[in-house]
């Protein structure tokens, strides 16, 4: 299992909420929007890959074709 995918995405989560508290304090509440969209999306890219393994590893197990 690939422990080290839970570690950079908890650095993402913690470098976000830095940069939005820091944008939400100096009233650029928009910006602080685009960059949580940013993050989710940069987390979505990390993920979906695994994901897609996954459920192919599911597949070949119970030896699902379609």
């Amino acid at each position: 299992m690939e422990v080290n995918i839970l570690f950079k995405i908890a650095a993402i989560g913690i470098v976000i909420s830095i940069i939005n508290s820091v944008l939400i304090r100096s009233g650029r509440e928009e910006q602080a929007q685009f960059t949580t969209l940013a993050g989710v999306i940069l987390v979505l890219l990390m993920i979906i890959p695994l994901l897609t393994r996954l459920f192919s590893n599911i597949k070949t197990m119970f030896q699902i074709y379609y």
